[in-house]
This record gives structure tokens, C-alpha cells and sequence, in this order.
């Protein structure tokens, strides 16, 4: 993993410094998602109107683990795939006008699943918008990691809700 700077956050007109990196106190702030369905870590990468890379960290611990298979610990593919959607919830909670308008995950296309996530593993999400569409529909693509290794890969359909 590269180095990411992390600038602070200035609204005013004049400012040009980008805020890179979120943690999970901040992703709270943009996203309602609690606990067990907060699924992102960390952001570690983010280009303004462009892109979100995510860290979802999965442990034995998590909720859904002892149902799911005991004997193999596999996080559901539903899982995987509203942890990619939050991440794309952040880039679109991040556009110009849009603090505090949520986007309701409402899609999904040529999703794939490359290969099982279990606890130990580090999900490294990226999702990049694609279209944004009378600032109500939003289609992005994306894809999920694990040791450099693709675990998942798709696009997802967001619509903005009131």
C-alpha cells in the first residue's frame, strides 16, 4: 500500500487542499450505516468526483459469522457487495451539494466473485463513478481485493433519495 497524504477539509472558495483519507468516525458522518451494517473500515484513497478506495477488515467477530457457514467462515457475497455500495456512498455523499442526501444502492450488473473473503482478510475496495445523472442517478463501477488478489468486481446502479 503507497502512502496517501491526508489534507485537511476547507470549504471556503479559496481553499485548494482535498481531504484524501477518512476514518471510521468520519465515514460515520457521511453515512448512516451502524452497526452490524457499517462495512467500511477506513478510506485510504479519494479523488473528488472520481473515485473512493475502501478497507473493510474482516474478523472472526462479525455478526454474521456464525450462521454462515461455521465450519467456513465465508463473508456473504451480499456482504462484499453493500461494502463495495458504501464505498461508493461516500464519493457520492462528496459531490458538490450533496451533504447529508443519501443514496440508496438500487442496482447491480456483471457482479463476479473471483474468490472467497474469510476472517483474516483485508477487503481493499475501489469504486469510481461513471455517470451521474440529474444529480438523482448515479452508476459506478468497482471492484474488491484481498492481498492484491481480485475477489470481486461489478457496477452498481445508486438513486438518490429525499
Amino acid at each position: 500500500m503507497s502512502d496517501v497524504t491526508e489534507n485537511t477539509v476547507d470549504n471556503s472558495p479559496e481553499s485548494s487542499t482535498i481531504k484524501t483519507t477518512f476514518t471510521v468516525q468520519e465515514i460515520r458522518e457521511l453515512l448512516p450505516h451502524r452497526y452490524p451494517f457499517a462495512l467500511v473500515d477506513r478510506i485510504i484513497d479519494y479523488v473528488p468526483g472520481e473515485k473512493a478506495v475502501g478497507i473493510k477488515n474482516v474478523t472472526i467477530n462479525e455478526p454474521f459469522f456464525p450462521g454462515h457457514i461455521p465450519p467456513l467462515p465465508i463473508m456473504p457475497g451480499v456482504l462484499i457487495v453493500e461494502s463495495m455500495a458504501q464505498v461508493g456512498g461516500i464519493v457520492l455523499s462528496l459531490l458538490p451539494g450533496m451533504k447529508g442526501i443519501f443514496f440508496a444502492f438500487a442496482g447491480i450488473d456483471k457482479v463476479r466473485f473471483r474468490r472467497q473473503v474469510i476472517p483474516g482478510d483485508q477487503l481493499i475496495i475501489t469504486m469510481e463513478l461513471l455517470t451521474l445523472k440529474r444529480n438523482r442517478i448515479a452508476k459506478m463501477k468497482g471492484q474488491g481485493t484481498v492481498d492484491g488478489e481480485l475477489a470481486v468486481q461489478g457496477e452498481m446502479l445508486f438513486s438518490r433519495i429525499d
